[in-house]
Formats: C-alpha cells, sequence, structure tokens
C-alpha cells in the first residue's frame, strides 16, 4: 500500500499546473474535475473500493485514473472488504495515509476470518487424525477394518506363475492379457475382504508369537489367541469371525489338536507346537498355521518344513497338475536331516496328510495338494483359493486317529435328515445358527451356554449331518512340524494373501 501512497503525492506535484485561464475556463475545470471525481466515486463504490480526498480539493483526471487503478490492483491481491471497512473508508475527512494503513491490518485480520466463515480448516482442524488409529494396541483390541479406514487392506506377495505350457499358451502370458488384468479388477471387493482376514491373521499370530512359552497352558493359550481374533475380525455371527479351531497339536500329534474343558496339558520347553488357526469374512477364509519351537535341536525340522512349504507356493499356479507340486515337496523336504538324541533322521513329509482347495464357509473344497510325488493329475485353475500346507515328521510319515475328539464340522452336502432325540435337534440349531458349515469344538459350544451336549453331538455324527475331525497322530516319541500358506490364483498373478515378515 506504501507504493499507492507514494504515486498519489508525485501525481500532485506534477499534475497542478499553474492558472492562467480566466474565471470562467478555471471554474469549468473544477466543475469537470468534480463530476469525474463524483463518477469515479461510484465506480469506486461498485467495485468495494473507497473514495479518497485530494488536498485543496484539486485532483487532474489523470492522476486520479492512476489513484483508481493502483486501488483497484490492491483490493484484488488483499480480497474484499467487509462493510465496516467501506463505512470507514468513505469519511471526508480522513487522510490517504492514515485510513490506508488502518486497511492493511483490517484486511489481514478479516482474512484470516473469513477463511474460517467459508468453511476453511483450521491447521488443528486439518491436522486432526482421522477416525481409528494407525497403531495397533498391546494386546491387540482394534478391529483391521480402524486400522484402515480407506477399507483398502495390505496385498499379500505377488508371485508370477510358473513356466506352464497348454495348447501353446503359457500362463505366464496372462500379465499382459489385457482381459485378464479387467477381470482382476473386476473381482477387487472380494480380493479386499480375504486381504481384511488375511491382516487380522498376520496381527493375531504376532501377538501369539510375543507371549507364547514354557508353563502356559494349551487352552490358556487358545483362548487369548481366540479373543484376539474375535477383536480384530470384529466377530458379527457368520459374516466375520473364527474359521475353524485353534489347532495348538503337540509334538507327535500332527494336526486337528485342541483342549477341551478340563484338559490341563502344560506347554513344555521342549515340545514342539503346531499353531494353526484361521479368520474369515463373509466365509472367505484364511488358513494358516506355523510352529512353535523353544529348543535350537529342532531348528533343521522346521526349516524343512518351511523350505518345503515355500516350494508348493512357488510351484502353484493355473494349469498346474497337482501330482507336481507333491513331487517337488517331497524332493526339497527329504533333502533335509536333524539330529535328536545322538540319532540322525531323515525329515519325512506326512503322506497322508495334504494341502487342499478353499470355498466360501467351505475350509476343504474338493481338491487336495499332496505333499508326496503321485496322487491326483488335476490341474489347478484360474480364480481358485489353496491352502499350501506341509508337514514334517521324524517318525513313518503316516498319521492315525488318536486322543480324545474335540474338533466337528457340518456335513457341507448333507441334506435334511430326519432326527428323533430332540435334544439333538435343539444341537442342530445352534451349529447352524453360529456355526454353518465352518469348523467348531466343544470349547465353543461350551462359551454358547451349551451343556450335556455330548449324547446329542453323536447323535449329529451317527446321523451323517456333523463329521467328526479327531487328533491325527504319528507314532509316539517322533517329532512333527507344519507351516502353511493361502494363496490365491488371480487371472493375472498368485498371491500369497496371507504371507507376513514372520514366514
Amino acid at each position: 500500500m506504501a507504493a499507492v501512497h507514494t504515486e498519489l503525492e508525485l501525481g500532485e506535484e506534477k499534475c497542478d499546473p499553474p492558472r492562467q485561464d480566466g474565471p470562467e475556463e478555471d471554474g469549468k475545470e473544477v466543475g469537470e474535475t468534480e463530476g469525474e471525481k463524483k463518477k469515479k466515486k461510484k465506480k469506486k463504490k461498485k467495485k468495494g473500493g473507497s473514495p479518497t480526498q485530494q488536498e485543496g480539493g484539486d485532483a487532474p483526471a489523470d492522476g486520479v485514473e492512476q489513484v483508481t487503478e493502483q486501488l483497484a490492483a490492491a483490493q484484488v491481491q488483499n480480497g474484499p472488504k467487509t462493510g465496516e471497512e467501506d463505512g470507514e473508508e468513505a469519511d471526508d475527512g480522513e487522510e490517504i495515509a492514515g485510513g490506508e494503513g488502518k486497511k492493511k491490518k483490517r484486511r489481514r485480520k478479516k482474512k484470516g476470518g473469513q477463511g474460517g466463515e467459508q468453511g476453511g480448516t483450521t491447521p488443528a482442524e486439518g491436522g486432526a487424525a482421522p477416525k481409528g488409529s494407525s497403531k495397533q494396541t498391546d494386546p491387540p483390541t482394534i478391529p483391521v477394518s480402524q486400522l484402515f479406514p480407506d477399507g483398502q487392506f495390505p496385498v499379500g506377495q505377488i508371485m508370477e506363475y510358473p513356466e506352464v505350457s497348454v495348447d501353446g499358451r503359457s500362463a505366464k502370458d496372462r500379465t499382459t492379457d489385457s482381459e485378464k488384468k479387467a477381470l482382476d479388477r473386476s473381482q477387487l471387493d472380494l480380493y479386499n475382504e480375504i486381504r481384511e482376514a488375511a491382516e487380522a491373521h498376520r496381527q493375531v499370530r504376532s501377538h501369539v508369537q510375543s507371549f507364547i512359552k514354557p508353563g502356559l497352558t494349551m487352552i490358556d493359550i487358545c483362548q487369548r489367541l481366540e479373543d484376539a481374533s474375535r477383536k480384530l475380525i470384529n466377530e458379527d455371527g457368520l459374516k466375520r469371525g473364527l474359521a475353524f479351531p485353534t489347532g495348538c497339536s503337540l509334538n507327535h500329534c500332527a494336526a486337528h489338536y485342541t483342549p477341551n474343558a478340563g484338559d490341563d496339558t502344560v506347554l513344555g520347553y521342549d515340545d514342539v507346537c503346531k499353531i494353526d488357526f484361521g479368520t474369515h469374512v463373509n466365509g472367505h477364509i484364511i488358513d494358516c498355521a506355523f510352529t512353535v519351537t523353544f529348543n535350537p535341536k529342532y531348528d533343521q525340522l522346521l526349516a524343512a518344513v518351511k523350505d518345503a512349504t515355500n516350494t508348493g507356493i512357488k510351484e502353484a499356479g493355473i494349469d498346474v497338475r497337482l501330482c507336481d507340486i507333491g513331487e517337488r515337496i517331497q524332493e526339497v523336504m527329504e533333502s533335509y536331516e536333524v539330529e535328536l538324541g545322538g540319532k540322525t533322521y531323515t525329515v519325512k513329509p506326512i503322506r497322508n496328510l495334504n494341502g487342499h482347495s478353499i470355498a466360501p464357509y467351505r475350509i476343504h473344497a474338493g481338491k487336495t495338494v499332496p505333499i508326496v510325488k503321485g496322487g491326483d493329475a488335476t490341474r489347478m485353475e484360474e480364480n481358485e483359493f489353496y491352502a499350501i500346507e506341509t508337514f514334517g515328521s521324524t517318525g513313518k510319515g503316516v498319521v492315525h486317529d488318536d486322543m480324545e475328539c474335540s474338533h466337528y464340522m457340518k456335513n457341507f452336502e448333507a441334506g435334511h435328515v430326519p432326527l428323533r432325540m430332540q435334544r439333538a435337534k435343539q444341537l442342530l440349531g445352534v451349529i447352524n445358527q453360529n456355526f454353518g458349515t465352518l469348523a467348531f469344538c466343544r470349547r465353543w459350544l461350551d462359551r454358547l451356554g451349551q451343556s450335556k451336549y455330548l449324547m446329542a453331538l453323536k447323535n449329529l455324527c451317527d446321523a451323517g449331518i456333523v463329521d467328526p475331525y479327531p487328533p491325527l497322530c504319528d507314532v509316539k516319541g517322533c517329532y512333527t512340524a507344519q507351516f502353511e500358506h493361502t494363496i490365491m490364483l488371480r487371472p493375472t498373478c498368485k498371491e500369497v494373501i496371507s504371507r507376513g515378515d514372520d514366514y
């Protein structure tokens, strides 16, 4: 504003010539000047500007026009004035320098105020964190859906498909096929749901790895794990929750063991514990497992099984034969040896345990992925989900049913079966309402307030409505390990959904 003030004074000195004409011309000039001033005053009011007064009342038209242009330019730069400013600037006796200085200060104040009036955010408002925390608590209690308020969850490990030629086409060509890319984009909602389940699984197992230690009872470990899973997945009936009971099989027991009520088994330093649990969102299941040991003597056993699982993941893909995956898994696993008690054991794959395909609300969807050579020559197909899991053993490499049963699951293909026992009908209603075709255990029935249900449960099993899944064990005295991941065969690539920093 100082530049405007300076040019105005120079205009007064240069543009006020000595009066040489008569009174008529002098009066005419003055009249014209006053008329021009009135016109300029009206224009300034329309533009939001302020009329200025010259010393002595004389100012040539050129000087007034320059001042008007300078004031208009300043108004554009500093924003519109309020009515209060216009009223103060229009006072007749006001000095230009003083008036402009006041206007400058007021403009700065109003500029900040106008931003708030127009809905602009202040630094405090703009810097506020969005709903939901960006960090998980310890122990974890915040649902992962709140940790990712935009609804986009982390993508798993992306891998290319192996070289498999069918009808002269390679699976790798899918990464450049525009039609496949469009198909891939059309299923983003489905991908996002299973990625949410995978993120919940990653955070829960990280929590379990932080607290699990010798001396804890198996039932305590399972309850703490399941409580965290229910909170992180934001359990809601059959829409989202736990996909199957927590497996915590020990030593020679390879799978399907979870403690029933009253089981006081304690985790020991020399135990090999397989933690196998699942989460789901709208029936899209994450099936993922790992093995926990405390004694370093089992390191080679774990390394063998982990390497075999990663080999199976690498070999899997669209158009790949299932039997070819099993052959590569066996080759890798049997290349490892472990020394226990002064004796060396070759790590054997458990031949009657397999990976499997997964479908909505169906953990075993029909196809099996062997972990030894031979088996089914069926090929993997596009948009299928698989649990790639391998089991290694220092025993015979074959498992059988043993110990008290804890896992149960309704038969997916069971139709209507008439039941005579009233208690069995009531129990079936509880199972349908809370688990559907997902697996459950006796502890979960206890949690729902069910009691004295064993006879009714046996009746449902005898009728073929519910299938029991007892613990699977190798010979006593041996040790077994397990690692597992869920993969998704997308049209363009293979995604290991459950992959994490731990394994």
